[in-house]
This record gives structure tokens, sequence and C-alpha cells, in this order.
């Protein structure tokens, strides 16, 4: 018998027999004096939960565990990841981006399918009191996500193509701003929450109307090999702006809708400026020069870089927080920020962008979608009114995106794709009516309506662009070359 085993016996035998004899010598003792009431509470949500006796025996027992807070998160996570990569996959094969797949794979778990086809079921995967957990999880994958957003605004693409990139992004949200400010007198009434004033409810339906999912775009134009082309480096340059441009609108319409009156407003916005500030001509150039010193990013300190990088997006994102607008934006500064180094970026969207875009973000779709009642759309009126808030989006984006690029020297076809593709809204557009909702700007109802106008204008962005290419091929007029200086 070798020799490590004899001793494993024999450590075996003799702790095992004093823990044994412990045991029996302390079953013996005296109890103690019974603590005070005060003396025996925990705080809420630290420990374990104490245990509870269930005359049920075993498969109540096994229920109550399935109802425990942690094992819905758990069960919440796998449903809507497994959900989200399937009609992902399902999305992509039909020539569409994945996102669009996970957006609707959100909505199919809410209330607008699976609460109607089994209700008991998705009480059981998504009660009232978790909703909490959920949400503060998928602002965490938001926030990730906005400072990868942040370090895809490449600068390079908007000094090559500055004009056509100011001229057409400022058009495509000055004109759809309006017409939705516009339309916001038609909807205030019937479609605005009790006690919100007209101005935050108009500027919320003109930021909805003008925005332009940077992101889902570039996927597309990557997926379409139009990226190295010159209409995508257009695309990519005036989405950037345009990006910037709306989430500035944002951030005020934001400190208008949270402030307690003007002077409120005024000082969140002076400091929202002042920040930016520091963070654009302090922050970024010393963020430059301290990665210019790390030749490489490797394993050695690559943990210690990214506990840096984490804890200033979370210090960003809390500055903006609290000073009265949302942590968005302070993620996505600080993703601006980030040195120009190319090696830095791939670094982080290796480690950023796949955990946020794979495991986080699909829950933010499904809450977003639980939010999404789109049964309260129970008549033709408020169907006829949804589809005049998606025609009035279409109309101001792609059709002020491409007269104005037709402006600036493209080609009726080049201008075409170029509007179809800054009318792409997307995740980006979620965010913000999220946004909205959170702050009770707007109702359940029109909220429902604004997501599926997102809905509508990402998934023509495809199909638009291939009858562009067919026309193209077609139609001389649709070919036409860019005159100098496009």
């Amino acid at each position: 018998m070798p020799r490590s085993f004899v001793f494993y016996l024999a450590v075996l035998l003799l702790f095992g027999t004093g823990i044994f004899f412990i045991l029996d010598y302390g079953s013996e003792l005296p109890g103690t004096a019974s603590a005070p009431a005060h003396a025996i509470q925990t705080h809420p949500g630290v420990g374990p939960e104490p245990a509870k006796a269930h005359p049920g025996g075993m498969a109540e027992d096994f229920l109550e565990n399935v109802k425990a807070p942690l094992s819905i998160l758990l069960l919440q996570v796998i449903v809507i990841v497994v959900a989200a990569r399937a009609l992902g996959a399902l999305f992509l094969k039909i020539g569409q981006p994945s996102v669009i797949g996970e957006m609707v794979a959100g909505i199919l778990l809410g209330p607008s399918l699976l609460g109607l086809a089994a209700p008991g079921v998705q009480e059981l995967l998504f009660p009232a009191s978790s909703m909490g957990a959920l949400r503060l999880l998928s602002q965490i994958g938001v926030i990730l996500f906005m400072f990868v957003v942040g370090i895809e605004l490449d600068v390079h693409h908007l000094r090559q193509k500055a004009q056509a990139a100011v001229v057409v992004s400022h058009a495509s949200i000055v004109v759809p701003f309006f017409l939705g400010s516009a339309s916001a007198l038609l909807l205030y009434r019937s479609l605005a929450p009790a006690g919100v004033p007209f101005t935050a409810f108009a500027m919320f339906i003109g930021v909805a109307m003008s925005i332009t999912a940077f992101p889902v775009l570039a996927r597309i134009l990557e997926e379409r090999r139009l990226s190295g082309t010159q209409l995508g480096a257009t695309a990519i340059a005036c989405a950037a702006v345009g990006d910037v441009t709306a989430w500035c609108l944002l951030a005020v319409v934001v400190a208008i809708a949270r402030a307690n009156g003007l002077a409120g407003s005024l000082m969140t916005i002076a400091l929202t400026l002042l920040f930016i500030a520091v963070m654009l001509f302090a922050v970024k150039p010393l963020a430059a020069r301290l990665a210019s010193r790390r030749a490489e990013f490797g394993n050695g300190g690559s943990s210690v870089l990214l506990a840096g990088i984490f804890s200033f997006i979370f210090v960003s994102a809390l500055f903006t927080e609290m000073i009265g607008i949302h942590a968005l934006f302070g993620a996505f500064l600080a993703g601006v920020c980030m040195p120009p180094d190319s090696r830095l970026r791939q670094f982080l969207r290796e480690r950023l962008e796949t955990f946020s875009s794979v495991f986080l973000l699909p829950l933010f779709f499904a809450f977003a979608g639980l939010r999404t009642q789109i049964g309260l759309l129970s008549d033709w009126r408020s169907w006829l009114t949804c589809a005049g808030i998606i025609a009035v989006a279409i109309a101001g984006k792609l059709g002020a995106s491409m007269i104005a690029a037709r402006f600036t020297g493209m080609s009726w076809g080049d201008s075409f794709a170029l509007g179809s593709l800054m009318n792409t809204r997307g995740l980006i557009e979620l965010i913000a009516l999220n946004l909205g909702y959170d702050l009770g700007v707007l109702s359940p109802r029109i909220f429902a309506m604004l997501v599926l106008m997102a809905l509508v204008t990402t998934l023509m962005t495809g199909p638009l662009l291939h009858l562009r290419a067919v026309l193209s091929r077609e139609d001389p007029l649709m070919a036409t070359p860019a005159r100098s200086g496009s």
C-alpha cells in the first residue's frame, strides 16, 4: 500500500474522529441566552435567506427555490440570451442585422406575445418583483455599449468628409426634429402622460425622429462590404456627427425634463458643457500621453489597464448621472476620450464589445420588450397614428438626408443609399425611448408606437439598399457619377 494512501487514511480517521467527539461533546453544552431581537436582524439583501419549512415536500421546496430572486434572474438570463441568439441568427440568414432579431426577441418575450399566449409562463419568468434587478443589469450593458460606440467614433472620417458630414447630418436632425415637434401638436392631448409639459414631450418626439443608429449602420456597411467605399466613408462620417449632435440634444432634453424649472435646467446644461470641455480638452490629451507610454497591451498589464478603464467608464457615467443627465452620456464621452491608438481600441473591443453585445444587451432588449405593449394599439385609430409616426420618421430622416447629400454633390443613387442608411435607428433609438419612458415623458401607448417605428425603419434599410443597387444598374440617372467636391 503506497505511503500517500496510508497518510490519507490516517488523516481522515484521526481528524474525522476528532470532529465527531467535538460535535458530540458540544451538543451537551447548555444553550446560550436569547439574543435581543435587534441583534439578530440583518440588512436587507445581505447574507443568505433563512430556511423555511415547507410541508409539501421536495416538489414544493424545488418550486420555492426556483422562485428565489437569484434563480429567477439566472432563468431570465438563460431564456433571453438563447432567444436573442436564435432570432439574431435567423435575421442574419434573411439579410438583416442580427440586432433586429434581438430587438424582436425582446418584444416577443413581453406582453405582446408571451404574455398573451402563456401569461402564467411570463409571470413565472418575469414577475414584477424581478424587474428592478433586470433593469439595473441591462443598464450596465448599455453603459458598456455606449463606451464602445464612443470608441468607434473615428475623427479621421469626420475630417475627410467634414462638408458632407455636417450638411447631411444636421439636415437629417433639424428636419425630422421639426416634423416630430409638429407631430407632437397632434399627439400631445391623447398620448402624453398626465402632467408632462408639452415642451418636454415635443422635444422627446423630435429627438426620437432624429436619431441614427451609428453602430447598426457601421455593421450594415461592413456586412455589405461598403466600409471602404466613398459612400461608406461618407455614411460613417454623417452618422458619427449626427450621433454626437443627437446625444447632445438628448442631454438638453433630459436636463429640461428632470430639472425643476428653468434655473435647474440651465444649471444642469452648464455643468454638462463644463464636463464635455474637461473630457475633450483635458482628459483626452492626458489619456493619449498615458497610452503612448505603453508599447504593448499584453497579459502582464492587461488586468491593470482594464481595471483603470472600467473605473474611468463608471466614474464618468456616475458624474453625468449625478448632474442630472443620464449615465449613458458619461460612458459615451469616456469612449470618445480614448486615444486613437488602433491597438488599444482593438484591445478594448475584444474584451468589452463581445461581452456587452452577446450577454448584457439582450437583457436590455428584453427589458424594453417587457415595456412594449402592442396590445394597447387596439383600434384602427391607434394603428393609423402609428403608421403616421412611421411615415413622418421616414420622410424626415431619409428625405432630408437624401436631398442634403445631393446638394453636396453626391449622385442620386448614392444620395438615396445614404438617406436609407441614415434612416436606420435600431438600438440607439431604443435607448432614447427607454430614457423617455423612465422619465415619465412617454406613455406606454406612444412608447409602443415609437418602438415599432424603430423596428420598421431599421428593417427597411437592407431592402432599400438592395433596391438602390438594382435601380443603379437599370437607370442611368441613378448611376450618375459624383461631382467633384463630394
